[in-house]
Formats: C-alpha cells, sequence, structure tokens
C-alpha cells in the first residue's frame, strides 16, 4: 500500500498538521484492501494512535474499511455515503467508484452551528474573538484554530482570554456553556 510520507512510516513517527480543508483520501481495490492512502485517511481512521510500521498501517486500514464502511453494503454503488466517529469527531464518508477500485473521501462533518451572533453582540466581541468562539464551538483545539484562522497559537489564547474577561467565565468550556446557556434562552 502507497501513503502520501512512507519515510515517516518506516521511521513509526510522523507530523500530521490538520488544515482547514484537510480530507482524507483512501484508495480500495476490488476486494477492498487499501491501494493508497493519505496521511489525513490514517489519522482519521487509526486514531488514536498511529501504527508503528506499514505493514501494520495496511492491515489496520483493511480492518477499518471491513468493520466500519462495509456492514453489508455495497462500496461500488453511486449513491454509497456513511458517517462514522473517530475518538469525538464525526465524519461522512463517501465512495466513488472508479472501476475495478474505490475511492473514499473521509470529511470531518460539521456539527449543527449555534448562533453566536447574538453572544457577540451581548459581550462586546470583535468580529475576530467571534470567529474564535465559532471554531472553538466546533470543538476544535486552538492549535487548530490558529491553522484555521492563518495566525498564532499564542494569538487564539490571548483572543480566548479576552472572551473569558468579558464573558466573565475561568475556562474555555465555560464559555461554551454560556453561548449553549444563552442558545436555549432565545429558543424557549
Amino acid at each position: 500500500m502507497r501513503t502520501e510520507n512512507p519515510s515517516s512510516l518506516r521511521s513509526g513517527r510522523t507530523k500530521v498538521t490538520p488544515t482547514p480543508s484537510s480530507v482524507g483520501f483512501l484508495l480500495v481495490d476490488s476486494s477492498h484492501k487499501p491501494i493508497y492512502a493519505n496521511s489525513e485517511a490514517i489519522r482519521i481512521l487509526t486514531f488514536p494512535a498511529y501504527p508503528r510500521n506499514k505493514k501494520h498501517v495496511a492491515t489496520l486500514l483493511a480492518e477499518k474499511v471491513r468493520s466500519v464502511f462495509l456492514h453489508g453494503k455495497r462500496l461500488s454503488r453511486p449513491d454509497f455515503s456513511t458517517e462514522f466517529i473517530s475518538g469525538k469527531r464525526r465524519y461522512l464518508c463517501r465512495a466513488i467508484g472508479l472501476h475495478p477500485n474505490t475511492a473514499l473521501l473521509l470529511e470531518r462533518k460539521a456539527a449543527r452551528r449555534l448562533d453566536t451572533s447574538h453572544v457577540a453582540k451581548r459581550y462586546n466581541l470583535t468580529p475576530r474573538e467571534q470567529e474564535t468562539v465559532e471554531l472553538l464551538m466546533q470543538g476544535l483545539s486552538s492549535k487548530e484554530i490558529a491553522n484555521r484562522m492563518h495566525i498564532s497559537p499564542n494569538t487564539i489564547k490571548t483572543f480566548l482570554r479576552l472572551v473569558m474577561l468579558k464573558m466573565g467565565v475561568s475556562a474555555r468550556s465555560k464559555i461554551i456553556g454560556k453561548i449553549i446557556e444563552q442558545a436555549t434562552k432565545l429558543t424557549a
């Protein structure tokens, strides 16, 4: 099986830096064995532990394809798509038939978004602070938020400290709690 960075597989270490448009791509043959996988597909499907050698990656991916995606379904169907969970994140898998092989696209499924505009107005958040809060609500880490916003993780930490100060809370989780509380009051 080919991967994007075979040298990192031999050493047992890999550095995967997710980007905003990170999409896992997996190409499987007609017997559903992986032929190619990009680093994002490997990261998604092998979470939380990255396998140490290339042979182990291929075995793990083959098992994951059988257990998660097949369930008696045919990957070759033109409308095949399924949702699955890796860690705490939800992903959508779509199959594209490339006779005799099948390409699998793995994309993170966005959670239902809460409208943060009313919270931004109430607590006088700047547009960048509001954007930070919206990405925080998607479950992203400071580093992932920084990658999305193309700024440093330290700037994100500063934005979050300012938001906590403005909202009168002492933790990131309490920012989310306060937003959910505000949203439930508006819908009630």
